[in-house]
This record gives C-alpha cells, structure tokens and sequence, in this order.
C-alpha cells in the first residue's frame, strides 16, 4: 500500500453527503457486496443526512412522547434512564430559557427551544457512530434551516406581541435626540440593527456547521496518516499507535462538543427570542 492510496477526494466523502452508505474496509473486499444506495423516487433522492434526521426524529418521539404522556398522566419519571433526560429537561428551562426570555414569556418557546437542542444533540451524536455517517450538523443547509426556524421564532413572536410597525420601530433605540439628528442617525441606525439581526442568525448558523464539520475532517485525516505510511512496518506500528490514540481523545472531545455545540445553539435562540420579547 502507497501513500498515492490517501485520495483527498474520498477523505473528503466521509465528512460530507452522500446517496449510499460507506461499507467497512474488509466488507468492501467482497465482489458482491459495494456501497448500499440509498433510493428515491419523484425526483427526490434520499442522502446520509435525510436518513439520518429521519432516524433522530424517530428516536426523539420514542423518548419523549412516553416521558410526556407519563407527566399528563401524573406519573413522575422514576429510573435513571428517565431522570437523566428530566434533568437536562429541567436545566434547559430553569437556567437557560427562563433567565434568557424571562419567566412570563418562556413557557410558550420552551417546547421549540427543547426540540431544538435534542435534534441538534443527536444529530452530532449520531456522527460519531462508526459507519452512519458524518452528523448532518456538519451540512450548511442543516444549520442553515434551524437558524431559520430560530429567525422565524424571533420576528414572529415580536411582531405578535409588539405589532408589524411596532417590533420593526423598536430595533432603533429610544433616544432622546434633536430633530435634526434623529432624522438622520435613526435610519442608519434602523438599517444597522435589521443587517445585525440577520448576520447574528446566519453566525448561528456557520458557528455550529464549523465546529461539528472540523472534528470529524481532523479525525478523518489522523485514521488517513495510518495508509500512507503503509510501506514501512516499522513506522506504520508506530503511526497507527499514535493515531489511533489520537482519534479515541479527538472522539473524547467530539462527545463533549456535541453537547457544547447543542447548548450553545439554544442558548443564542433563547437569548434572540429575549431580545426580540424585550426590546431596547
């Protein structure tokens, strides 16, 4: 084996989408069996992420649907299993979505601000499941839509509770200015703070798609360093020792940014939804 084997290309396949399944190394050897496809039909051709969001999504109403019907039932959630998930439940609402939008107005985002963080958690969580894939949290038109979903949120809700004209008006700040000042800074200032409520939606965006696609490409290139060294035994012992050590900490620190990313990311959509509740 030659370092001419290490083909950017396909490092690159293993962190991005794709319409079939990697196979491991030693199932790709058998004649018969290549890369399972993924179909489609209708001009719609399923892909790693789809399947993946679909399996998240699953797997979230296998989780919470019993937890909630348990609640309405007036039965509280007892094992481990249940109260680790009570307790993050919990944490979100008391220090993050309440301090954030405050007490009155929470209870009507936190259901969305809950979603949010699970289905962002465990699409980073399904990334470093061997052979699934990288997590869709690493695809620009992922990140991209939970934004979205965040921007909608926070103009919706500010527009309800302030009015069309009114929430619009409010991004200047109430300043006590001649006449003559105020008609020229406070279109500037209108047109400043309308540009910084996007840009603070799209860095939501990018913020999470750089960090989740970075770990997984620099995992991706320790495990290539193993075949390109190949041709000597000797070095080869000691590469894959060394990068295989390396990819069990990176994974170490993967877990721990799954839950960061995750926290981060509903932690600025409840700070925007504050903001757009509680105007300057």
């Amino acid at each position: 084996m030659s370092s001419e084997l290490i083909d950017l290309n396909e490092l690159g396949s293993h962190v991005s989408d794709s319409a079939s399944y990697h196979l491991p190394y030693f199932m790709q050897q058998l004649p018969d069996l290549p890369a399972i496809p993924l179909g489609g039909g209708y001009q719609l051709q399923l892909t790693k992420y789809m399947v993946t969001e679909v399996a998240v999504g699953m797997l979230l109403i296998l989780i919470f649907v019993p937890m909630a019907m348990k609640l309405r039932g007036g039965k509280y959630p007892k094992g481990r299993f249940w109260n680790f998930w009570e307790v993050i439940l919990l944490y979100l609402r008391n220090e993050v979505i309440r301090p954030s939008i405050g007490k009155k107005d929470a209870g009507r985002f936190t259901p969305f601000l809950w979603t949010l963080f699970f289905f962002i958690l465990f699409c980073n969580l399904a990334g470093l499941v061997p052979w699934f894939g990288v997590s869709p949290t690493g695809s620009l038109s992922v990140t991209a839509v939970m934004a979205l979903s965040t921007f909608l949120v926070v103009i919706g809700s500010g527009m309800k509770k302030f009015g069309v004209v009114g929430y619009w008006l409010g991004q200047v700040p109430k300043m006590e200015l001649p006449f003559v000042l105020a008609v020229l800074l406070k279109p500037m200032m209108f047109v400043i703070e309308v540009i910084g409520l996007g840009i603070k939606h799209v860095v939501l965006a990018v913020r999470l798609l750089a960090n989740m696609f970075a770990g997984h490409l620099v995992l991706a290139v320790f495990l290539a360093f193993i075949a390109a060294v190949a041709d000597n035994f000797v070095l080869w012992l000691g590469v894959t020792a060394g990068s295989l050590f390396m990819s069990v900490c990176l994974n170490c620190l993967e877990l721990f940014v799954a839950f960061l990313q995750a926290y981060i990311f509903t932690f600025l959509s409840a700070l925007f939804i504050g903001m757009a509740q509680h105007q300057h």
